[in-house]
């Protein structure tokens, strides 16, 4: 179990270790091989799409990195080779994390992860992969082992995180039933800069890629002549940066699944700013039956 931390600081209301903290108490932590912990979505939070469920296990994972190195370094980026998504959570949902470290050090951490509400599987990460940067480049690392303390403690207080707007797309092209193309523009100022990151902010991959799946949603519907849902996401890698102001370029392709693919549609997703690939990933989906479409 957790052992006694010393001092504890109050998060704030907005900005750092609120706009974009998805940890609320970390509940156990067994050494670097697995650790285990809690976040409430607040039950006033306007949209909370299941991409922060997979946001949530990252950070739980990144605490563990983050204070295995001394708060040195943290990793900032990610390659997941399978994400598979079960159901959605809801607004005032607590979500039970865990993540089993394969392996931590100075360069990188592997893990795989998952999340429940009340015993219900919501989401699990596989094959994941986050390389280690210096952590000074994105906030004060004081600032976060006294915030590691809150989490191993007492636990922060909930209900900061008032959720995200629906992504603003703009179609470019769009060939029905099989490709689309939008632009996303990245706001210059959004709450969650001030938490991701305050040194250097970052629009957060998890962002990107929920409006990568509305994209690709479309799509699949369009094809499947009927609401679907998403069970899969696999080869998710983000190669660079996006930063505040910038302008995405997003598709969505459909594409024949693998013969070992349970699914029957696949969807490929993909990001350029300034015409160079900084994303992409697969997407797929079922025909909906059930509460998460």
């Amino acid at each position: 179990m957790v052992g006694h931390v010393a001092s504890s600081i109050q998060d704030s209301p907005s900005g750092r270790f609120a706009a974009f903290s998805f940890v609320d108490r970390i509940t156990r932590i067994d050494g670097i091989t697995q650790v285990c912990g809690v976040y409430t979505i607040p039950a006033h939070a306007t949209r909370f799409p299941v991409s922060l469920v997979a946001e949530a296990i990252g950070q739980l994972a990144a605490w563990v990195a983050m204070s295995t190195v001394a708060f040195s370094r943290r990793p900032v980026a990610a390659l997941a080779g399978d994400t598979r998504i079960f159901s959605a959570p809801r607004p005032g949902d607590t979500l039970e994390l865990q993540v089993d470290i394969e392996s931590c050090d100075a360069e990188a951490i592997t893990y795989r992860g998952r999340a429940t509400v009340g015993g219900k599987l919501v989401l699990e990460l596989l094959d994941t992969l986050g390389s280690m940067l210096d952590i000074s480049e994105f906030d004060d690392p004081v600032a976060l082992a006294a915030d590691f303390a809150v989490l191993t403690s007492t636990g922060r207080t909930p209900g900061c995180f008032a959720g995200v707007p629906q992504p603003v797309l703009t179609d470019i092209s769009h060939e029905a039933a099989h490709s689309l193309q939008a632009q996303l523009a990245v706001p210059v100022e959004a709450p969650f800069f001030a938490d991701h990151f305050p040194r250097r902010p970052v629009f957060p991959a998890t962002l990107m890629l929920d409006s990568q799946l509305q994209l690709a949603q479309r799509i699949a519907s369009e094809a499947a002549g009927c609401p679907v849902r998403v069970t899969r996401i696999t080869h998710v890698k983000v190669r660079a940066f996006t930063l505040p102001g910038a302008v995405l370029v997003l598709s969505a392709e459909l594409a024949p699944p693998g013969q070992d693919d349970p699914e029957p549609l696949l969807v490929k997703v993909g990001a350029k700013a300034d015409g160079r690939t900084i994303a992409g990933a697969k997407i797929f989906f079922v025909p909906a039956s059930g509460e998460y479409a």
